[in-house]
């Protein structure tokens, strides 16, 4: 099983699903709280309408919303986009209290195993998916490098092409 990363703002939707589909994605594990995105330009990963494309493409659609940060804890980090006058979207990393408070919360009773058989059998090539573009700056890739630890395997990190 290989996992990757993606994330969606300052792509288009035609690189965006041009990424999946080069990486040979057969698994879109959405790890959102909230599965929206505010901004036309981005409806094309709201719930339904992704769901529907995905289907098209033969990539099956799984949501773990408890590989989401709670809204307390996305709070935090919006205090701390904040105090450091930076913009979510402009945002490269995220600050070691929410970092720590996603391990906590979410990570600590994480059981890899338990994951592997929420994506299916059928899971060979799955992407994580968040709406960050920087994989720094989100938690998808606290949860990479957990997979990283619990699996021995390394996670790419796709930067689909940006709109312009």
């Amino acid at each position: 099983m290989t996992f990757c990363t993606i994330g969606v703002y300052g792509s288009s939707e035609e690189a965006f699903f041009a990424a999946l589909q080069r990486s040979v994605v057969d698994t879109f594990c959405d790890i959102r709280w909230r599965r929206g995105v505010r901004g036309k330009q981005y409806a094309f990963v709201n719930s339904k309408r992704l769901q529907r494309r995905l289907c098209e493409l033969g990539i099956r659609y799984v949501h773990l919303r408890e590989l989401a940060p709670s809204p307390a804890l996305r709070q935090r980090q919006s205090e701390a986009d904040k105090a450091q006058r930076i913009a979510k979207r402009q945002r490269t990393g995220l600050d070691e209290a929410f970092v720590e408070g996603y391990r906590r919360e979410v990570l600590a009773g994480f059981d890899v195993r338990a994951f592997v058989e929420k994506l299916g059998p059928g899971a060979r090539n799955v992407v994580l998916f968040c709406v960050e573009r920087e994989p720094g700056a989100c938690h998808r890739s606290i949860l990479a490098e957990r997979l990283h630890e619990d699996l021995g395997i390394s996670v790419t990190h796709f930067l689909p092409e940006q709109s312009s």
